[in-house]
């Protein structure tokens, strides 16, 4: 149930958002730095998990990529996963989502 409720948040946050390539690439690499320092404080310096669950390609490979990047950007209220909108955009947290899915960002 609550995969499904993600999922339609992200269709309702995200529409008309697509996948975008166009990073450059020290811009993937200050994400990549973001994910690392504050993004492992609560998953686990190497991802694998600690306060939050862990961002490691094995436990997101069957999570869809879009309701990745709205929990990115939007939080989980009433958990402390914060959102980051105010710091990356949209294009940004999907390329997050995916190379975190890809086993990208280590």
């Amino acid at each position: 149930m609550r995969r499904l409720l993600v999922s339609f948040a992200a269709i309702m946050i995200l529409p008309g958002v697509v996948w975008s390539a166009d990073l450059s690439e020290s811009r993937k690499a200050e994400l990549a730095y973001l994910v690392r320092q504050d993004c492992g404080s609560c998953h686990g310096m190497t991802l694998k998990g600690g306060l939050g669950s862990a961002l490691t390609s094995e436990r997101l490979a069957d999570e869809d990529t879009e309701a990745l990047a709205a929990i990115i950007l939007h939080g989980i209220p009433g958990k402390p996963m914060p959102p980051w909108s105010g710091l990356i955009k949209d294009d940004e947290a999907l390329w997050i989502a995916e190379a975190l899915k890809k086993g990208q960002i280590k």
